[in-house]
């Protein structure tokens, strides 16, 4: 799939995500997934894309899969320049510091998503990289509005 065409598809997921409350159909409509906007590591610029995710505790783990392509996704690029993100789950929009795991807890995590979702397994095949696994972890220092 070509850039314009995950562009586009983002576009419109994200569109879908907005107008109904976190919900989307076609592939994700029995998975869960999260909006998470980053500052482009070049442009300075917000991005958001929609991504699959995990609850791990009181924290959000996203995976750089991008389906198994040789690469790792832009916002993953993003996130290592910039860490503070913003994450929209549902109707709730918070900020979190993207913390990428390692070791042990980078593969604990991969293999329950892969346990729920057997494509990520899927997708770990077809590349010759380790797929990132990125904690987003709420921010304490910003409160939402009461």
């Amino acid at each position: 799939m070509s850039d314009r065409d995950w562009n586009e598809q983002n576009r419109l997921v994200i569109g879908e995500f907005r107008a109904n409350a976190g919900k989307v159909g076609g592939y994700f409509a029995d998975k869960p997934l999260l909006l998470l906007t980053t500052t482009g590591a070049k442009s300075g610029a917000s991005r958001t894309n929609p991504l699959g995710y995990l609850v791990d505790g009181d924290r959000h783990v996203v995976f750089a899969s991008v389906v198994g392509e040789p690469t790792n996704p832009a916002w993953y690029h993003n996130l290592l320049a910039n860490p503070d993100a913003t994450v929209e789950v549902g109707t709730e929009i918070f900020p979190a510091t993207a913390v990428v795991a390692t070791g042990v807890e980078r593969d604990r995590l991969y293999a329950r998503h892969a346990a729920q979702h057997p494509q990520w397994a899927t997708y770990q095949t077809r590349t010759t990289r380790q797929i990132p696994v990125i904690m987003l972890v709420r921010r304490a220092d910003v409160h939402p509005p009461a």
